[in-house]
């Protein structure tokens, strides 16, 4: 397994980090359990966020104690005013039962937060840094423009991004330039959001990258272990890997929905970055509750559609979002009449 320096922070781990929005949904006994089998399976880097209900609860529970300063501890806050800030701080480093986070990232950042652009926010990231309540700077985006103008901008220590192999040629890019400007890169979503569904072409992939660090979401087990195998031996890029990351580039390129939730909310109460994917999902991560009777509800919500425009005009990757919706009730219809098979 390859060991990953993030950028100029002088933090060093393997490549084979843990998401920890999973998490918060399942048992605090199960979390605890599957966080301390991931840290003697060899994982160091553990992502969690202010927003993900009780998984910092459940990360402070697993590493409060002596494990806390053998990991590499990342959050990050959704706060849009400096008392917000403040106040998230605060009550994370409480949740973590920790006295200091190791990297405090911007959550979903609209822009790139600088000092001295009269929202005060890249300020409260300095004063806690000072105070010792945060070691480094980071930030979080799902769009690329803001991702390379933070890279640039010589303000943030790591970003996070989502990288997997359906990446773009400018995605792509933004990992060197990464790289050159010693910024460290956390990759979220390697997964593509679960519509990826083979784990050794995705970990090949990522190891291509010698600065990026991929942070699995992780839930089971089962999961788990799958990744915690790659730290024995990493899975190499062979040719028939690249020709099954071939066909998902070739099925999903560009017309997909991410799930990245920028789209959100909508005024007709869908659930656009679920109901945008549905058929994707149900032919590559099925799952009986795709097919429930509360799922199909919110499927039957895309027929109150106004076609407003704001989820394509919120579209990070310049989505037709209403086309998108409307393709993925009319073929999940058909499954649930049988007429095609999962």
């Amino acid at each position: 397994m390859n060991t990953v320096a993030l950028g100029r922070t002088g933090l060093e781990v393997p490549q084979n980090g843990f998401g920890a929005l999973p998490i918060q949904r399942i048992p605090k006994a199960d979390a605890v359990r599957l966080l301390r089998r991931a840290f003697d399976g060899g994982m160091r880097l553990f992502d969690t966020a202010r927003a993900y209900t009780d998984s910092e609860e459940k990360l402070g529970a697993a590493f409060g104690g002596g494990l806390r300063d053998r990991i590499v501890l990342a959050s990050k806050t959704m706060a849009r005013t400096p008392a917000e800030f403040r106040a998230q701080l605060d009550a994370s480093l409480r949740a973590l039962r920790t006295d200091r986070i190791d990297i405090y990232q911007f959550h979903c950042a609209p822009q790139c937060w600088r000092p001295g652009d009269g929202s005060g926010m890249y300020e409260e990231m300095l004063a806690a840094r000072k105070a010792g309540k945060i070691r480094h700077i980071g930030i979080t985006a799902h769009l690329v423009g803001v991702a390379e103008e933070c890279v640039g901008s010589g303000l943030y220590e790591t970003i996070q991004f989502p990288f997997s192999h359906l990446a773009s040629d400018r995605e792509i890019a933004l990992v060197g330039r990464c790289a050159g400007a010693g910024v460290g890169f956390i990759a979220m979503k390697g997964l593509a959001g679960g519509l990826i569904t083979r784990a050794d072409a995705a970990m090949a992939f990522v190891a291509q990258f010698p600065n990026v660090v991929p942070i699995w979401g992780i839930q089971r087990e089962a999961e788990l272990e799958e990744w915690l195998s790659y730290m024995r031996g990493t899975p190499s890029m062979t040719p028939e890997r690249a020709a099954a990351i071939g066909r998902d580039r070739a099925e999903l390129s560009g017309s997909f929905c991410r799930g990245c939730g920028y789209c959100m909310p909508c005024p007709a109460g869908i659930k656009i970055n679920n109901c945008a994917r549905t058929s994707l999902l149900l032919r590559r991560a099925p799952s009986s509750a795709w097919l429930s009777p509360e799922w199909q509800a919110e499927m039957a919500k895309i027929e109150s559609c106004t076609k407003c425009g704001r989820c394509a005009s919120r579209c990070p990757y310049g989505l037709d979002t209403p086309a998108l919706l409307k393709a993925n009730l009319e073929d999940y219809r058909r499954v649930l009449a049988g007429e095609t098979a999962v």
